[in-house]
């Protein structure tokens, strides 16, 4: 076990009160100017643009009343940073019917020769909050046809204001919207979006038909720690490959023709029914979803009613109750999933998975943390496509985990306790520090989700 311990909080009092200059308002304790300090938080976000791995070390305290100032002030670091990094950014968003277009070049390590065009455009006036953003995937048909269908879908949908960014699939051979080439696009097209002010980040929908439905269906699981919702439609992944319990805090869609057939969509699109359901009934405040076999009709339906249900919908970035199944997708596992942070992972390879379940009452914190296997109990005969699954849970004997924290979760100024799998693993006051805001915006790039206090876990200390 590793809280953050009381010999650190004694030692950051004590720096607090050898304090002598002052950095946006508040003492500071690391001697430098604040153009020094940022311009080391902008040099630190450099390097982890450029893939080095490390930490910020800087451990100045930081006062409750300063927080949100020094949120801001690692926020516009943060930008800096970004506007210096060598890449192609996202072109200017103008109005979507100008079907204005960019590309991006794909890492050559993750898929070679691959070129990603997109659209990038906007309907309606730009809200104060600013654009809900829809990622749009295609299917599988043609892609210059699929690319081009896109684009006249999205200006059909009534969901303005909003902006879009559809992307054009940049192999036909490789014609899946999961695998890490892609997941690198989405990030990027995230950590771009985000920082552009032209973007509501707790209005971000993620959808898709046939192919794309397969594909935002997986992403409703891996991603929906930045999602308000995903919908999915003419699709249905097995549950392994989207685990339902991730989507516990946003709006999931998923509607299929009751009579496709092709590759058991409809029969899957039920089974996905079942679980939301039964979850649902589980936890009646979570778990909202609209999951249809929409009836008489197949592979083609009715798509337009898809992204004016999801708009009701915007994200809470700090649920109270997590649950995260970190599935791998395509070999690539995410470090972190709401205000959690993997340091090191439970499970030893991917006959396994790690399952966090996170739940906050107050300021009493539990954390259960589990090793889940899954065992087919149903496989089609033809292609050997697993179907449904039986899971079972292992407490975690090993394994690190940082669960971030701030004011929208718990009351800092008081003690708060910390328990996982029902042992006692931390309790006290935690410190604010600027380290902690500046590595959960490296580790999520989203102004939402800047941390100032944490507390670290070590299974094996349990």
């Amino acid at each position: 076990m590793k809280p953050i311990s009381s010999l650190r909080i004694s030692m950051a009092l004590v720096a607090l009160l050898a304090c002598a200059t002052v950095l946006y308002g508040k003492p500071e304790c690391s001697g430098q100017s604040p153009d020094g300090v940022k311009k080391q938080m902008a040099e630190f976000f450099t390097g982890r643009l450029a893939g080095e791995k490390g930490v910020f070390e800087d451990p100045s305290p930081v006062a409750l009343a300063d927080i949100e100032q020094e949120r801001k002030a690692v926020w516009e670091a943060w930008k800096e940073a970004n506007d210096g990094f060598e890449e192609e950014k996202l072109i200017a968003l103008e109005g979507l019917a100008s079907k204005k277009s960019g590309s991006w070049k794909l890492p050559e390590e993750l898929e070679a020769g691959a070129v990603m065009p997109y659209y990038w455009g906007a309907k309606g006036e730009k809200p104060g909050n600013g654009y809900p953003l829809y990622l749009y995937l295609h299917g599988s048909g043609p892609k210059a046809h699929e690319w081009s269908a896109g684009i006249t879908l999205a200006q059909r949908f009534n969901d303005a204001p909003s902006a879009y960014f559809i992307p054009q699939i940049p192999n036909e051979k490789q014609y899946r919207w999961y695998p890490r080439s892609k997941q690198y696009a989405w990030e990027k097209l995230l950590r771009l979006a985000l920082l552009s002010g032209e973007v509501d980040p707790n209005a971000v929908y993620f959808f898709g038909i046939s192919e794309g439905g397969y594909g935002s269906q997986r992403m409703a699981s891996f991603y929906a720690d930045y999602l308000a919702g995903a919908g999915p439609m003419a699709a249905g992944e097995p549950l392994k490959n989207a685990p339902a319990e991730n989507c516990r805090n946003t709006a999931f869609s998923l509607r299929t023709g009751a009579n496709d057939a092709g590759f058991y969509r409809n029969t899957l699109t039920r089974y996905t029914q079942e679980e939301f359901d039964r979850l649902q009934a589980a936890s009646p405040n979570g778990f909202v979803h609209q999951v249809e076999l929409v009836p008489d009709q197949g592979h083609g339906f009715d798509y337009s009613v898809n992204t004016p249900w999801l708009r009701q919908y915007t994200r809470n970035p700090h649920p109270r109750f997590v649950s995260w199944e970190n599935m791998e997708m395509d070999g690539r596992y995410r470090e972190g999933f709401y205000n959690l942070l993997v340091n090191e992972r439970s499970n030893g390879d991917e006959s396994e998975r790690t399952y966090y379940e996170m739940e906050i009452d107050g300021n009493d914190i539990s954390l259960r943390v589990d090793l889940a296997t899954y065992e087919v109990t149903e496989k089609d005969p033809r292609w050997g496509i697993e179907m449904k699954f039986a899971k079972s849970y292992t407490p975690a004997t090993q394994g690190k985990v940082t669960i971030y924290l701030s004011g929208e979760l718990v009351d800092l100024d008081k003690k708060i306790t910390v328990s996982v799998n029902g042992k006692p693993a931390f309790r006290g006051k935690v410190a604010c520090e600027r380290r902690h805001l500046v590595n959960s915006c490296a580790a999520f790039f989203d102004p939402e989700r800047l941390y100032p206090a944490a507390v670290e876990i070590d299974l094996s200390e349990l």
